[in-house]
């Protein structure tokens, strides 16, 4: 019984045609012997897929090109905008800026502490901006706080946040000590707050790797294809580019006696964040080309002239002001520059299909050829 509306009539037109097609067609021939898996033999073995063993011209269906579905992406991609990428910036700069601190602290170089502790906070409340900026209300933060999730790199971020915020803030705060009246209450609280201010550096400075490195957690935790596989360089990259940073800012506020410390984190930082981005242009295959093309590409190449030249002048003019300067700006600069080009290559490889549907091909061949299994027995890929 032929469906009853339009759908039926279509149907019905269809079922004509074929007809219609298959009247057309040469009679084919039952004297052709046949095996019990459905093979037929005619000058050639033809297989349950349509190929011949035996000679012939394989028949196969060719491989489907994806280019979008219904004029949209494979994948959905990010929400996120430009000020996500900055926090991502000014969160490792906090991270960095602690870690700096730590070091002027703990080595008797009070310009050092005084300019890490500073810029940590003036970091860290920008990172609270944009974030509340990308959430929209700032209740949402707070909501956050109502459950500690281990495996959510966004919950324990959240957690991260509000233990360093404050730490980082009274650290800040205790570098007022020193204009406060030496009497009265006021007195009692300058001398009350250089060992608050030490432990509370101490605290910030404890929380600064995970600050550093737990966006880069976050980002690898989606479904975006070259900031998932990239797992693990993303945290290695963060982690090198807030201590170039941190060094930065040393190297900007301290006079050269003082940066000593900001040198050595100058070092340390740029071999991780060249090592992390040499991985992630090389290691991926298909995933690593947003790295190197386009907007990311340009962004990232440019942050790796940026930082070896900021290095190579912080070793290099260790005695002069200027020098240092210019090294901790090419730092911080560069620091930047790295952390929009990681953001706008995962960016890039969720808006093109290739990046979801070639990869997933790659796992389902690698799986097939593991298993030992014919090409129709395969797992289809899930998208």
């Amino acid at each position: 019984m032929t469906p009853p509306g339009p759908v039926g009539d279509r149907f019905r037109r269809f079922r004509e045609r074929l007809a219609a097609e298959g009247g057309d067609r040469p009679p084919v021939s039952d004297d052709r012997p046949s095996t019990a898996s459905g093979s037929t033999e005619a000058g050639g073995r033809t297989g349950r897929r349509g190929g011949r063993r035996g000679g012939g011209e394989e028949l196969r269906v060719p491989e489907a090109e994806f280019t979008s579905y219904y004029g949209r992406p494979v994948l959905k991609g990010p929400v996120w905008k430009w000020d996500i990428a900055a926090y991502l910036f000014t969160g490792g700069l906090a991270a960095g800026s602690s870690l700096l601190a730590a070091g002027g602290q703990l080595t008797g170089r009070p310009a050092l502490r005084r300019a890490g502790r500073v810029t940590a906070l003036a970091a860290v409340s920008a990172s609270a901006v944009f974030l509340i900026r990308d959430l929209g209300r700032p209740a949402r933060f707070h909501h956050m706080l109502r459950v500690a999730k281990p495996t959510s790199p966004m919950s324990m971020g959240t957690w991260i946040l509000t233990v360093y915020g404050p730490a980082a803030g009274v650290a800040a705060i205790a570098e007022a000590a020193g204009v406060l009246p030496r009497h009265g209450l006021l007195g009692l609280a300058g001398r009350a707050l250089p060992p608050i201010g030490h432990a509370a550096g101490l605290l910030a400075a404890g929380t600064a790797p995970a600050l550093a490195t737990y966006t880069g957690v976050l980002l690898a935790d989606t479904a975006v294809p070259s900031w998932h596989e990239a797992y693990p360089e993303l945290p290695v990259i963060f982690a090198g580019s807030a201590l170039a940073s941190g060094a930065g800012v040393g190297l900007l506020a301290a006079p050269p006696a003082q940066a000593g410390p900001a040198r050595r984190m100058a070092v340390a930082g740029a071999a991780l964040e060249l090592y992390g981005a040499h991985r992630v242009e090389t290691r991926l295959g298909l995933l690593s080309e947003p790295y190197r093309l386009g907007r990311p590409g340009r962004l990232l190449r440019a942050g790796r002239l940026l930082t070896a030249g900021g290095v190579a002048g912080a070793l290099l003019g260790r005695r002069s002001r200027v020098v240092g300067a210019l090294s901790g700006t090419a730092l911080l600069a560069a620091s930047v520059l790295t952390r929009f080009g990681i953001f706008y290559g995962g960016v890039a490889s969720a808006r093109d299909p290739r990046y979801t549907v070639v990869p997933q091909r790659e796992r389902v061949e690698a799986r097939r050829a593991g298993m030992d299994l014919p090409a129709d027995r395969a797992v289809p890929p899930a998208v």
